[in-house]
């Protein structure tokens, strides 16, 4: 059991940088999107389209589906993998989500602080000046919320996996 040891296994995982970085990807294409078109607004993923109250935001949608992968599944997979390093062992399903639930609330602090940050810089969207380039702290809770429920983004995403090579494995038997 040594926090260190854990740590370089960890940051050494190709597991660990394959989701992290797909994460960060997914996270910067509606951000390119908004730069390449010049609006804040992305029709498919602007639901409900409209503030409601100041907690749930008029995009909705794409912080579901961008937040789910980073930081909250990217944090998951990086506690699973530090908690198993850290045991030696393999870990029971309960061992497993505890972990992948305190890696993304570890990773979803860490990015509301760092959102916190450049919200408070009052960096502009050249396009829109009135939006702030990063998150306002309303919406934090919500990543939170989304982040709790990320721990399962991993297991959705690998029976999604071995379905699609089940299906190409038996299409290449008929054919």
């Amino acid at each position: 059991m040594s926090f260190r040891f854990a740590l370089a296994a960890t940051l050494k995982s190709k597991r660990f940088w394959t989701w992290t970085i797909t994460g960060i990807i997914i996270y910067l294409i509606p951000v390119a999107i908004r730069y390449a078109t010049g609006s804040i607004i992305i029709p498919f993923l602007n639901w409900p389209g409209y503030w409601i109250d100041h907690f749930i935001p008029g995009n909705m949608s794409e912080k579901i589906l961008v937040n789910m992968f980073f930081p909250g599944a990217a944090g998951a997979i990086t506690g699973e993998i530090f908690t198993g390093y850290y045991f030696k062992q393999h870990l029971t399903p309960r061992t497993k989500y505890l972990s992948r639930f305190a890696g993304a609330m570890l990773f979803v602090s860490a990015w509301s602080l760092f959102q916190l940050w450049g919200y408070q810089l009052s960096i502009y969207m050249s396009f829109s000046p009135s939006s702030n380039l990063f998150e306002s702290y309303f919406v934090y809770p919500i990543n939170y919320i989304i982040a709790a429920c990320s721990i399962f983004t991993p297991t959705i995403i690998y029976f999604l996996k071995d379905l699609i090579q089940k299906i190409a494995k038996h299409k290449t038997i008929k054919v």
